[in-house]
């Protein structure tokens, strides 16, 4: 299946985005174990939390664009069908 131009940048955006989970919580850890150990995990979980929840709304548009293409098929058929059995 050809994925257009759309799909493509949303599939890098979730890939850049989970590298910059990874490598932000490693950032984000480092930057905070100058303050303690509990205060470096409590924060790194928090970006963690923060980011995933980023990563589900950039999928999002990725599923919202298929539920449209779907739809969109769905009401060509559907056309097809009202225009067969209205003649």
């Amino acid at each position: 299946m050809q994925k257009d131009i759309y799909e493509k940048i949303i599939s890098f955006l979730l890939g850049a985005s989970w590298a910059v989970v990874l490598f932000g919580a490693l950032l984000i850890f480092k930057i905070f174990i100058n303050f303690g150990f509990v205060l470096a995990i409590f924060a790194t979980v928090v970006f963690i939390f923060i980011s995933l929840f980023l990563i589900l709304a950039i999928d999002a548009f990725l599923v919202n664009k298929q539920r449209l293409q779907e739809a969109k098929k769905q009401t060509k058929i559907l056309e097809k069908l009202y225009a067969k059995h209205t003649k």
